[in-house]
């Protein structure tokens, strides 16, 4: 049976696209299938796959990317695996050194790091630039030597293939069945929802000034990156229109869209986010709802093609309540576009699709 380890020292250990999906996946087809963290809650067994803690990561970044990359790959070599599957970038010397070793190592890319740290706000421009350029060689160097690139969109695939001609596509589409739900539209309150890390190029003052510009409510689950940036927000008209629930559980997230009637994903237009594929609009129309997005090419698309929500521009306060406006206002429609999405999710952007090609590139191995 082939031994399988999936490594993360930034990621929940619960993470959807790594534990619930792609490890236990694996796990269930059969594989040996082990995954190290590092959040200081120990080690467990769960969906069949082994969970090993390497210890709390702590809250400094430089501590994170020495002391406990050292950790994870000191536990990863001990493990001894087959196959290694690593999903950080600062982990990328973690995955040189065990293709040294003779290990078979895959990295898979969630986002695409260059063109993300072209949009930190932490980091000055000329920092943003160097950064970007000195990881993008360093990415082309340890990449093209690895046994496979997994790429979680297809614009970051289109990059990996010209560094590596083993790179696979695996979308971070939603499992079905997982947020859907039946409740009538009619029972649900007039209230639209977003799930997920919030910042400013996420769309938080935006959010907020736009709910405040309607009748409705905004249910917010998730944290922000920036307690600066909530306590601003907090000081907007329309936070008293907001309810804050914080981190929830996945049970929690699908009784929160379950009550809801429209998915927000309104993302700034910087360089990380146009081609992007959020999970987030994906789970939203696998729970029924219609969304409203930023008017993206690849996102409208998407709308478009499916029927299934309202595009906007991100930076427009007074058109994102507009959308929420008609959405709350033409309940026949809106429901329309909620259904059209969930049968589109059926059909083609769901994990069932995306595990398959996970099981055959193991497979090969």
């Amino acid at each position: 049976m082939l031994k399988i380890a999936h490594l993360t020292s930034a990621h929940q250990r619960y993470d959807t696209r790594i534990f619930l999906k792609m490890c236990s996946s694996l796990a269930q087809h059969g594989f040996d299938t082990s995954l190290i963290v590092a959040d200081g809650n120990g080690d467990e067994r769960k969906n069949n796959v082994q969970i090993y803690d390497v210890g709390a990561k702590g809250t400094k970044r430089i501590h994170r990317m020495t002391v406990t990359v050292r950790k994870v790959y000191t536990r990863a070599k001990a493990l001894d695996a087959d196959v290694y599957h690593l999903h950080d970038p600062e982990l990328m010397f973690v995955a040189w050194k065990l293709k040294l070793s003779g290990k078979r190592v895959i990295f898979d890319a969630h986002e695409d790091l260059p063109k993300q740290l072209l949009g930190k706000a932490y980091l000055n421009a000329v920092s943003r630039v160097v950064l970007s350029k000195v990881f993008a060689l360093t990415e082309s160097l340890l990449c093209a030597r690895l046994d496979a690139v997994v790429c979680a969109t297809p614009s970051i695939g289109e990059k990996f293939k010209k560094i590596n001609r083993q790179t696979l596509v695996i979308n971070n589409y939603p499992i079905l069945d997982e947020l859907s739900t039946r409740k009538p539209w009619e029972q649900r309150e007039d209230a639209i929802c977003y799930v997920g890390c919030m910042d400013s190029y996420r769309g938080a003052k935006e959010l907020v000034h736009s709910i405040g510009l309607t009748d409705a409510k905004l249910k917010f689950a998730g944290v922000f990156s920036d307690e600066a940036l909530k306590n601003e927000v907090k000081t907007y008209t329309g936070w008293k229109q907001v309810i804050d629930y914080g981190f929830i559980d996945r049970k929690g997230v699908a009784e929160l869209m379950s009550e809801s009637k429209a998915g927000l994903v309104i993302f700034h237009a910087i360089p990380n986010h146009i081609d992007a594929q959020p999970n987030k609009m994906f789970e939203y129309m696998s729970a029924g709802l219609p969304i409203i997005v930023s008017n993206f090419p690849l996102w409208k698309q998407v709308v478009e093609e499916n029927d299934c929500g309202i595009c906007v521009d991100p930076l427009n306060a007074n058109e994102i309540a507009q959308a929420i406006r008609t959405i709350i206002e033409h309940p026949e429609k809106s429901s329309a576009m909620g259904t059209n999405g969930q049968e589109a999710v059926v059909k083609k952007y769901n994990w069932g699709v995306e595990s398959k090609k996970l099981t055959a590139l193991y497979e090969e191995f």
